[in-house]
């Protein structure tokens, strides 16, 4: 069975960004955001990931990352995006990829 954890990136006062990774290496991306009464999310997961792993993921945002850290929520909202990494991208990002048409869209080192 597949370990599945989090690595925090970004703290504010109203949210967190993580990096999810599976065995050690990184299968997507999650940003919470605090509200009173709410914790809403998204999160973006690698083509490879199962119904199942995506629950267990969720699940392990529910209890891991908003209850262990003694967040008060009605609700926690999670939205799922699914596909391939392009790469992570800078402003100073873009005259460098000039000329890339959207079909091979251009990528950076993550």
């Amino acid at each position: 069975m597949s370990q599945f954890y989090f690595e925090r990136e970004v703290r504010t006062p109203t949210g967190e960004c993580y990096t999810i990774l599976e065995d050690g290496k990184p299968i997507g991306r999650l940003d919470l955001h605090f509200i009173t009464g709410l914790v809403h999310g998204t999160m973006v997961v690698s083509e490879s990931q199962t119904q199942d792993s995506i629950e267990e993921l969720i699940s392990m945002v529910d209890q891991d990352l908003t209850d262990a850290v003694g967040i008060e929520r009605d609700d926690l909202v999670i939205h799922v995006h699914q596909g391939r990494d392009l790469g992570v991208f800078t402003r100073n990002d873009a005259a460098h990829h000039e000329g890339h048409s959207d079909e091979n869209p251009p990528t950076a080192g993550v």
